[in-house]
Formats: C-alpha cells, sequence, structure tokens
C-alpha cells in the first residue's frame, strides 16, 4: 500500500484496536491466474500472529488459497473533505480514511474440533452479551450438517500496515476547519474521521 510517512500508523496496538473493530474484511488472493476476492469476517489471533476465518465451500478461492501470500483489507471510517472548507480557493477536494493491511501465508483447517473451536469464537466474538444464541444449543446433527458446508482456513501474518490518511499535510488551522465541517454531518463516518481528525492534532 501507497503511505506517505506522515500517513502511517506506527502503533500496532493501533492497528489491532482497528481490526477488531473492522473484521469484515476483504480477502484477496490469486485464483485461477487472476486477483479474486472474498468478503468475510476475520478473527485476529495476536499472540499467535494469527487470522481465522471461514469460505463457504461453493467458493471457489479456497481451493488454490493455500501456501499463497494473501492480503486482507480491514476498511475503517473513510469521507468526502470538501475544499471549500479551507481558507483558500487554492485547493482540491480529497478523501480522509483509515485502513489496515494484512500480508500473510494460508493455511486450510482439516481438523473438525479446530474448525468448531474457530465457529464457536467467531460466534461469542459477535453475539451480543445478553443474546440467547448458543451455539452449543443447537442441534448436533443440524450443526455438523452445516459445518459440512464451510471450509475454515488460517493465515499465518507476516506484514501489518496501518495508514490514517487525516489531513495531517494540511497546517493545524485548516484540520481544525474541516473537523469543525465534519461534525455538522449526521453521518457516522463524518463524525468519527472529525473524532480521529481531533486525537491526532498537536
Amino acid at each position: 500500500m501507497y503511505i506517505p510517512s506522515h500517513f502511517t500508523i506506527s502503533d500496532e496496538a493501533v492497528i489491532v484496536k482497528m481490526i477488531r473493530e473492522h473484521s469484515f474484511a476483504t480477502l484477496f488472493s490469486q485464483h485461477n491466474g487472476m486477483p479474486f476476492a472474498t468478503h468475510l469476517p476475520l478473527l485476529l489471533d495476536q499472540e499467535n500472529s494469527r487470522l481465522y476465518g471461514h469460505f463457504a465451500r461453493p467458493n471457489p478461492q479456497w481451493r488454490d488459497i493455500e501456501g499463497q501470500t494473501v492480503l486482507a483489507v480491514f476498511h475503517g471510517p473513510h469521507c468526502y473533505i470538501s475544499p471549500s472548507w479551507y481558507e483558500t480557493n487554492k485547493a482540491v477536494p480529497t478523501w480522509n480514511y483509515v485502513t489496515v493491511h494484512v500480508y500473510g501465508e494460508v493455511e486450510l483447517v482439516e481438523e473438525e474440533d479446530e474448525l468448531a473451536d474457530s465457529l464457536q469464537r467467531m460466534v461469542s466474538t459477535f453475539e451480543a452479551p445478553d443474546s440467547s444464541y448458543r451455539l452449543q444449543d443447537v442441534d448436533p446433527s443440524f450443526l455438523a450438517n452445516m459445518n459440512k458446508g464451510v471450509q475454515g482456513f488460517t493465515i499465518k501474518i507476516n506484514k501489518l500496515e496501518g495508514k490514517a490518511k487525516l489531513s495531517q499535510n494540511h497546517p493545524i488551522d485548516r484540520q481544525k476547519r474541516v473537523i469543525t465541517e465534519l461534525k455538522k454531518s449526521s453521518r457516522e463516518d463524518e463524525q468519527r474521521i472529525a473524532l480521529l481528525m481531533q486525537k491526532n492534532l498537536p
């Protein structure tokens, strides 16, 4: 990913937080000699430097993915920045955003117990704490049948990249003008970018 130095996220804790808060990723690999992408949730195991996920078995991406170096993209908040908010007319529009790229090698999960454990972690992560749904309460034969329809996998992480493009290349007064305008929006992404920009001010 192209990352000018002033947009680099160098704090791994910030990258990890981004992955956990925006865990619905886009996973890119090569399939039959062409780029291929799947949109799916990925869970981070920070201690073992791995991501965990599951393909639907009819999805052909998993069939030749093992051993490949793949790219998982985690998309954070993003929004349009209007030059009308600046103190000058010598300006053009831009886009502010936060994203994390994770590179690693794929290993397919073949053991039933490992797959079941991975699915349980997925449910535990995303179900609300007060939810009445429990995977262990599902009829075992039904669950076993459903599990046949997914292919579990892990990604052994070998590189993390984080980028936060938050107008850091503009004067402080201009950044404050942008924050003020973004806060006027009712859209969540604009509010979140404004908050991140504010935290980033010296």
